[in-house]
């Protein structure tokens, strides 16, 4: 079973990036987590660039390729200005193309995890962002790991601090490979293209 790890921030190391890396190692045997790397290269959404099927220019290509190539989807977004990065609600737009009957996210397993500076752990955003992968026809868990001071949250080899988070987030992952397994396309594997991938180290 394969999931698409998406970081809502663009920064190589950021608390976001840190976290799907986290979530890596607490996925449960059998599941790897495949980290996309294309999200600085999804061009701003504008009809009139979208084929008919959807997409259009490369940088989304390569999006909805990833997306539809993956089982399922962990999000982790950071919060600027109590909402979700410009940058990450451009590609949900692209993904919700061009109906949610049809889109790369119709149907598909996603979670939301976030992580901030903040004593909030990016509650707002991971909230707004759970509401527009539903609109976009997505089956998105009613589940959030919200981190807080994420500058202290990471040991030093890339694990959560706190016993009680991981637990957490194990649980999140779980129920989300869970519902893979009853999905009507469960035990369907499709490809990613390796270019826009990264495998998270382990170290």
């Amino acid at each position: 079973m394969r999931v698409l790890g998406i970081a809502g921030s663009l920064r190589p190391g950021s608390h976001n990036r840190a976290l799907l890396r986290a979530a890596a190692r607490e996925l449960p045997p059998g599941v790897e987590l495949v980290e996309f790397d294309g999200l600085k290269a999804v061009e701003p959404f504008d009809e009139s660039d979208e084929h008919p099927a959807g997409g259009g220019l490369p940088g989304a290509d390569a999006l909805l390729d990833a997306i539809r190539g993956a089982d399922a989807v962990l999000f982790a977004t950071p919060e600027y200005n109590g909402s979700i990065p410009g940058v990450l609600k451009n590609a949900v737009d692209w993904a919700s193309r061009p109906t949610p009957q049809t889109s790369a996210l119709a149907g598909k397993p996603v979670a939301v995890i976030g992580a901030s500076t903040s004593m909030f752990g990016a509650t707002w955003a991971q909230a707004e962002l759970r509401k527009a992968l539903g609109l976009a026809g997505a089956r998105v868990l009613d589940q959030e790991l919200a981190v807080p001071t994420a500058h202290g949250a990471f040991k030093g080899d890339g694990r959560l601090e706190r016993g009680a988070t991981r637990r957490r987030l194990a649980e999140i992952l779980q129920a989300l490979t869970a519902e893979v397994a009853s999905s009507p396309d469960a035990g369907t594997l499709s490809r990613v293209r390796p270019e826009y991938v990264q495998k998270p180290p382990l170290a």
